[in-house]
């Protein structure tokens, strides 16, 4: 198993990456090189956190295995019969290999690789792409020159900041610069950007998650806070509907002021491919204009002006489309509401939907699934799970809290994670070891990185599931994730004393803290900084269960789902309203298409009965009306062939008009039937082959 452990992490955590990047992205709209920079960031993140519990359980074994090379025989002996009488061994020898054990040499090699990509990928290329995907250049070299302009500023700052680092560093008798030195400066530098990110995103996930579980236990909260967001979204759909308006009318001013033979038309044409089919069709293209642009002095927009209108097409595409889908997957989970608030008063314990779904159930899982199943989990089994499930992550929350307040004591070791890795490790139990340090961590990253999926600057930063996410959101997201995951499993390693620079101890490190050098050489970092900061996640776990954050930005302006505000009680019955009318509009349809299909299903056999019955027992004067039609029709696909030439003829010369006062007229003046007329029914057949109107004055004798 010496390696398989990690190969098949590896493989798991890539597809685990793609599938959340299908989720939130769309790999049929959106740019490739976009979708591989996401793709890369979000696995790379993803792998550190499921490598190093690996990590941890072959660092311990190294160290009984280095501790017991460079012990005596007689000691040797002694630590064995210690274990033979405190706890059962697993084999004569307390250093047993681990399942799960990477051969050395391996994994400094591994974290190299991917912290260094992660880094390159965070600091230079992510935010290169963020600029080039957002901008509204027309050409590669434009996009390119927008990018690098944009990002001048922001590489700037960072320079600055790594300076003062050196600056310190130079300044400092006591130390001398080394390549390893300033490799450790430039890591410390990042780490500690991202610890300060790292405790505002852990202080609200520790309450916040918890408290969602124990809320999507209370059926009325989630419907009402459902009405409050469709309040919300439909403000925010309208916004979107009004301003690709606005837009989509300043794209059709440029494109008709713009002609075919402009230079810029080109631009004009990009444009317009960009925003919705419907639009391009009312404006179509201007090609029917053969002026020349030069003879008319006329104002034209400037590239300037196009590129940040393809800017602006681009952003209020992407907005107006994701409300639109938003605002069906919040009716869905709306009506699923109403539907779970309805069945569980029901006596029949069967699950009755209002609306069935619109894609094919999955005959298996129906099997299973079925109504009964589904009533006793909505409505008896699942509240009480998300009660559990909130109390089990309420501890979890209050150990990570207690450890990141006392992880600096090392006598006595009062960091709860520390000491169940310590426990684990006394009896060599590795399985524990790793599940221990998985669950751990996995906890961690999902306070962090649910945060981040949560989290919405305005609009300029917002991912969306269903695969609305648009691409400035993904790669920002990536950056977000490379610089948040080491500071995350720097701090995981210090709460579980495995970093010596916390446990004070003169141990082998793990090949991770190897990799990110002895900070050491900036004393007030790691005897300061990454110390104390951490207990400020306690001031922010506070605030977040006051929900001092909700109330602030409610008191800005931004509404805020708050039981206590009479803002969101009217948000609550607007909402309401809007829920309703949307239902009263899927039932009209549902009845609509019910009344189609059953007088389909009742009226179309009769049809076909009927009409195989004549086919059957056929009169001859039937015989003889139906070879005079069959003629008739023939006439008329032959008429019907010759369009095309009689098209032709009505090119090149004028077409007289038709005569009303005649005493018959044709469709079609260039061929003529005697004897036909349709001017209005009813009609009256005649022998010969002559439709005649039952009033024999003609149309225009009273006029």
């Amino acid at each position: 198993m010496s390696g398989a452990a990690l190969g098949l992490e590896i493989v798991f955590v890539f597809f685990l990456a793609l599938f959340l990047l299908h989720r939130y992205g769309d790999f049929k709209k959106q740019h490739r090189l976009v979708i591989i920079g996401t793709l890369l960031a979000w696995y790379l993140c993803f792998l550190i956190v499921f490598i190093l519990p690996l990590d941890v359980s072959t660092t311990i074994y190294n160290r009984c295995k280095h501790a017991a090379a460079n012990s005596s025989p007689t000691e040797n002996s002694n630590i064995t019969g210690f274990h033979a009488t405190a706890t059962p061994v697993p084999s004569q020898h307390p250093c047993f290999k681990p399942w799960s054990y990477i051969p050395d040499g391996i994994m400094p090699i591994f974290w190299r690789v991917v912290y260094w990509t992660s880094q390159f990928l965070t600091w230079i290329l992510l935010p290169f792409m963020q600029s080039y995907a957002r901008s509204g250049g027309f050409s590669i070299t434009g996009k390119i020159k927008t990018a690098l302009i944009e990002n001048a500023i922001y590489y700037g700052t960072y320079l600055l900041i790594f300076g003062a680092f050196l600056i310190y560093v130079a300044v400092n008798p006591h130390l001398h610069l080394e390549w390893n030195q300033l490799q450790t400066i430039g890591i410390a530098a990042a780490n500690t950007w991202g610890l300060f990110l790292l405790v505002l995103l852990l202080g609200y996930g520790l309450v916040e998650i918890p408290r969602s579980y124990w809320n999507g236990a209370k059926r009325g909260y989630l419907l009402m806070k459902t009405y409050f967001k469709a309040a919300k979204l439909m403000t925010e759909k309208a916004d979107a509907e009004e301003t690709l308006e606005d837009v989509m009318e300043e794209v059709r001013k440029v494109n008709e002021s713009i002609k075919y033979n402009h230079p810029l038309r080109k631009c004009v044409d990009t444009i317009l491919k960009k925003c919705p089919t419907e639009y391009q069709e009312k404006m179509g293209r201007n090609m029917d204009d053969y002026e020349d642009f030069d003879e008319k002095h006329n104002t034209y927009p400037s590239e300037k002006s196009l590129v940040k209108l393809h800017k602006q097409v681009i952003y209020s595409v992407q907005r107006h489309r994701r409300t639109q889908v938003q605002w069906q997957i919040l009716l869905e989970q709306a009506f699923y509401l109403e539907d779970v608030a309805k069945n569980e008063t029901s006596a029949t314990h069967q699950f009755v939907h209002t609306f069935q779904s619109p894609e094919p159930e999955n005959k298996f899982l129906q099997y299973f699934y079925n109504p009964t199943v589904e009533w006793y989990w909505e409505c008896l089994l699942r509240p009480w799970f998300y009660r559990i499930l909130a109390v089990v992550l309420s501890i979890f929350s209050v150990i990570v809290v207690w450890s990141e307040c006392t992880f600096f004591s090392t006598t006595p070791v009062l960091s709860l994670f520390a000491v169940f890795i310590q426990l684990a490790e006394k009896t060599y139990n590795y399985i524990y070891i790793e599940i221990a340090c998985f669950l751990s961590i996995f906890f961690l990253s999902i306070c962090v990185y649910s945060t981040v999926f949560r989290i919405r600057v305005f609009n300029y930063y917002y991912l969306a599931s269903h695969h609305q996410t648009d691409a400035y959101s993904l790669l920002f997201s990536g950056m977000l994730f490379c610089r948040l995951t080491p500071p995350l499993c720097l701090n995981f390693l210090g709460l579980t004393h495995m970093d010596s620079s916390i446990s004070h101890q003169n141990t082998q490190p793990t090949a991770y803290t190897s990799i990110m050098g002895s900070m050491k050489v900036l004393s007030f970092i790691a005897d300061g900084f990454y110390i104390y900061y951490p207990m400020l996640v306690v001031i922010l776990c506070i605030a977040t269960y006051f929900s001092l954050g909700t109330r602030c930005l409610n008191l800005l302006g931004f509404q805020q789902f708050m039981g206590d505000n009479d803002m969101t009680s009217d948000l609550v019955d607007e909402g309401k309203e809007l829920i309703r009318r949307e239902k009263r509009k899927r039932q009209r349809q549902e009845e609509g298409e019910n009344r189609r299909r059953e007088w389909k299903e009742r009226y179309g056999h009769n049809r076909e009965d009927s009409t195989r019955n004549r086919n059957v027992h056929v009169d001859p004067k039937e015989s003889n009306l139906s070879d005079i039609s069959t003629n008739r029709s023939a006439s008329k696909y032959t008429r019907a062939n010759n369009r095309t030439e009689r098209d032709r003829i009505e090119l090149l010369q004028d077409v007289e008009p038709l005569d009303f006062n005649a005493e018959t007229f044709t469709d079609d003046p260039l061929e003529s039937e005697p004897g036909r007329s349709f001017l209005y029914p009813p009609f009256r057949y005649q022998p010969g082959g002559r439709y005649l109107s039952m009033s024999h004055s003609r149309i225009f004798d009273d006029v």
